[in-house]
């Protein structure tokens, strides 16, 4: 019996060598979670034991440290929680957040095992906005171009703050020389042209609703004491002979009423800028593109001493853009950036946890499957309950302490070798008997 009890420990102490060999090898594998050996005692009614056997291999779930990396797809889970990967077809679990893209679009590790989470609610238009909730799905993101956004197109329009001079004189101004209407600009008819006086111009970019930049300018003209009048011109063509803008400021300086609304109110009726489009060229824009019109807000604006001047401008429109790039917020969200200079939602992150992550079984290529022992997953978004944030341009270092490791494995050889001296000994006492039959 002896024989059997000391061969069951070499057998025993050599798997706990293969998990520590493992442990050791895998110290730089990203995401890795180290495994230990239990050991159990073997009985079979009687008083002497029969040796021992492992009743099982145990992972480490403890976090490893979080690395900065500055490679913009490299993602990390701070906290609990695991990333979702499919790979042929099968659900696997990993801490490794090493991605790559693919020429489709698919963010995958290094085996292929593609990550999972919630997509648009249309895969052709990035603006469609994320579908959170449900079972999630492979992660891809569009190639497809984000389209152009007229001025005014989303309600913001046209946001500005501006101070003009009070000490301005009124006879004090330049002239501008504009076109009549789009086909003016294409003769050399003076008929069609008008000249406007002017005390102060600014100007600034719309997009019409293919997103073509267009430079619009208004021309303000001081009329009285506190009075002003402003007319708009698109691409040198004016927009009309009557003023679009007729501000009053009051005493103190503040802007007090615009084309008769006050500034006081709530909500304020902010005016309308309108830029029209005829394929005749009656407009300011040409043809194949919709009229613009866009709400002017001048909140803030003033009248006071010193140079008429612009301290804000913001416009909803922008041109079309590709995608550049794609970043990660700390709850999961993909954040296309394109080259416009705009950002997007293009998806989001799904992770997962379980009552029992120790029930996990490994898969190999850094991924875990679940088992019955683990229990089904628990689906949420990154930051919400007991779950991690995403760091991005960060990966989580194997949590394998290797000093410990080293220790380990010095106490394993030697739980082997005794074990292989006991079989040595009952080997001797064995032929020793022999020789006395």
């Amino acid at each position: 019996m002896g024989f059997s009890q000391a061969l069951s420990g070499v057998n025993a102490a050599s798997q706990q060598l293969d998990v520590i060999g493992n442990n050791i090898s895998n110290s730089q594998t990203k995401g890795f979670k180290s495994g230990s050996v239990q050991f159990s005692d073997v009985f079979a009614n009687s008083a002497v034991g029969l040796g021992t056997r492992v009743s099982g291999i145990l992972q480490d779930f403890s976090s490893g440290s979080l690395e900065a990396t500055g490679r913009n797809l490299d993602i990390a889970i701070a906290g609990d929680g695991f990333l979702r990967f499919q790979q042929e077809g099968q659900v696997g679990y990993s801490r490794n957040g090493q991605l790559t893209m693919t020429a489709d679009g698919y963010l995958e590790n290094a085996q292929g095992a593609r990550l999972m989470g919630y997509g648009l609610a249309d895969a052709t238009d990035v603006n469609s906005g994320v579908v959170t909730g449900g079972q999630p799905g492979v992660l891809n993101i569009p190639a497809a171009d984000m389209p152009a956004s007229a001025t005014g197109a989303t309600g913001t329009g046209i946001n500005i703050l501006l101070n003009l001079d009070s000490a301005t004189v009124a006879d004090d101004t330049s002239t501008a020389v504009l076109y009549d209407n789009l086909d003016a600009k294409t003769t050399e008819d003076t008929d069609q042209q008008t000249s406007i006086a002017y005390n102060y111009s600014t100007s600034f970019t719309v997009y019409d609703s293919q997103g073509a930049q267009h430079n619009a300018t208004l021309y303000f003209q001081k009329t009285g004491e506190n009075t002003w009048d402003a007319r708009t011109a698109l691409d040198g063509v004016l927009t009309s002979t009557t003023p679009a803008l007729q501000l009053e400021f009051d005493n103190s300086g503040k802007l007090a009423t615009i084309n008769g609304a006050e500034t006081t109110a709530n909500p304020v009726e902010w005016p309308d800028l309108t830029f029209t489009a005829a394929a005749d060229g009656s407009g300011q824009l040409g043809g194949g593109v919709e009229t613009i019109t866009t709400t002017f807000n001048m909140a803030g604006s003033t009248q006071f001493a010193g140079d008429s001047t612009v301290k804000s401008l913001a416009q909803d429109g922008y041109a079309a853009g590709a995608l550049v790039g794609i970043s990660f917020a700390d709850d999961g969200t993909i954040v296309g950036n394109y080259s416009n200079e705009k950002t997007v939602d293009l998806g989001q992150i799904a992770l997962a946890t379980f009552r029992n992550p120790e029930g996990l079984t490994p898969s190999g290529d850094n991924l875990f499957a679940a088992t019955a022992a683990s229990g089904n997953e628990l689906l949420g978004i990154a930051g919400t309950g007991t779950l991690g944030s995403i760091e991005s341009e960060t990966l989580e270092a194997s949590n394998v302490d290797l000093t410990q490791e080293l220790v380990n494995l010095i106490i394993a050889q030697r739980n082997y070798q005794a074990n292989t001296n006991s079989i040595r000994t009952q080997s001797e006492v064995m032929d020793q008997i022999a020789q006395l039959r």
